[in-house]
């Protein structure tokens, strides 16, 4: 059997101490290893950490295995448990497959050991590069405009991201952190307004404060990282 490895992640300290979205996760990789075959060696997890970057312990873990070749699978339960950032999944992918392992993604249905999962992968790198690139387009021109009108241009910037002195897009950090947030609600079934409900309880804070969370920004949000609302 092939040796593999699963990675589970959660971003916030109340799903860590409930668990119930690790479990979750848990149990789907440890059911999809079973059903192909896999010998899963280890669940890696990070709980409570963004997946803003690769520097968490869990994804450090995964990647030294890799290294040592002590694996020939990676299996994950959703593509934004392992990264959010295009670049660091086609960076890591890649190394996996000079090292001749596959990575495994069960919601996406992913496999880049086969030719159609590989080609689908990279769609989908794809297309998230060119949303962010198209979102930081616009967002540069509509800033460009109403500066040369001499109008506010805060407004103007999504949620997750700033702006440099250039006028392009740069991710602002614990933005980042509640749009990992807010997927994670979703997935486990709770409804826009549900979700606006829990950012105000939990103190997170809209674009520049300005009030409340809502339905309609939620969906906004979850429509921009390429989340299918219903």
């Amino acid at each position: 059997m092939r040796k593999a490895v699963g990675y589970i992640r959660v971003s916030t300290d109340n799903q860590v101490l409930d668990g119930v979205s690790l479990e979750a996760q848990r149990e789907k990789v440890e059911t999809y290893a079973k059903l192909n075959d896999f010998d899963l060696v280890e669940v890696v997890s990070d709980e409570g950490i963004s997946a803003k970057n690769l520097n968490r312990p869990g994804i450090q873990k995964v990647l030294e295995m890799a290294e040592r070749k002590e694996i020939e699978a990676v299996i994950v339960f959703k593509l934004d448990r392992m990264f959010r950032s295009t670049v660091d999944a086609l960076e890591v992918t890649q190394l996996f497959a000079k090292k001749n392992i596959g990575f495994h993604s069960i919601s996406e249905k992913i496999d880049t050991q086969s030719a159609i999962g590989g080609f689908f992968f990279t769609l989908i790198a794809a297309l998230g590069e060119m949303e962010r690139k198209l979102i930081g387009e616009r967002t540069k021109m509509a800033l460009a405009h109403k500066k040369s009108k001499g109008e506010k241009t805060g407004g103007d910037v999504p949620f997750g991201y700033d702006v440099n002195p250039e006028g392009s897009l740069i991710p602002n950090e614990a933005e980042q952190s509640v749009i990992d947030t807010i997927l994670e609600l979703r997935d486990k079934g709770y409804s826009l307004r549900g979700i606006a409900r829990e950012l105000d309880a939990l103190g997170h804070k809209t674009k520049k404060n300005a009030g409340s969370w809502n339905n309609v920004t939620i969906g906004s949000i979850l429509n921009r990282v390429g989340y299918q609302v219903a």
